[in-house]
């Protein structure tokens, strides 16, 4: 009987920490970058409803209204989307980002693509094995480009279909969460 009764506990216990485990929270994080407050505003939300930690990735030289016209072929963003290799520096200030299980990052669509300090962020930070979701803003463009280039050029990243998000409700928001777990 006393046999019978400790492997029922073992048993037991063991059904207990499987179950905990089983129930892990992910840790989420939100990365966005955002030249004129947009994604931003979306970025927000989304940490909000998701329970995930909001980080802005951040030019170390901000963009200026000049930096930005992509009518003026020598502005810094048209001369930075020109060339494919192009790294923008960033502040170099996310402290754990290897303990993100599930990472979104946010940004504006510029020539229908992911801005080149995304690329920065992604290579700097890595996430190997990570589970990357990107959303976009945009006034026009879709974000076919952005999922075809993330794909080719980080293959080693687990990711999710990206979805453009303007103007996005909160509750929108949480359906998208509820359907990426």
């Amino acid at each position: 009987m006393k046999r019978i009764l400790i492997a029922a506990a073992a048993v037991l216990i063991t059904l207990t920490a499987c179950g905990q485990n089983s129930k892990k929270e992910m840790k989420t994080l939100v990365a966005y970058f955002s030249a004129t407050g947009t994604t931003e505003a979306v970025a927000k939300d989304l940490a909000e409803v998701s329970g995930a930690t909001l980080y802005e990735i951040k030019p170390e030289v901000k963009y200026s209204a000049a930096d930005l016209d992509w009518r003026d072929k020598n502005s810094r963003s048209s001369v930075e989307m020109a060339d494919k290799s192009s790294r923008p520096a960033i502040v170099k200030d996310l402290k754990d980002a290897d303990s993100y299980d599930v990472i979104y990052i946010g940004f504006p669509i510029w020539w229908y693509t992911a801005p080149t300090i995304i690329n920065t962020f992604i290579e700097t930070y890595g996430f190997k094995g990570k589970t990357v979701i990107f959303f976009a803003t945009s006034g026009g463009s879709d974000v076919s480009g952005a999922d075809k280039q993330f794909h080719a050029q980080y293959p080693d990243i687990n990711w999710k279909a990206g979805k453009l998000l303007n103007n996005a409700s909160k509750q929108t928001l949480q359906d998208w969460v509820a359907s990426n777990k």
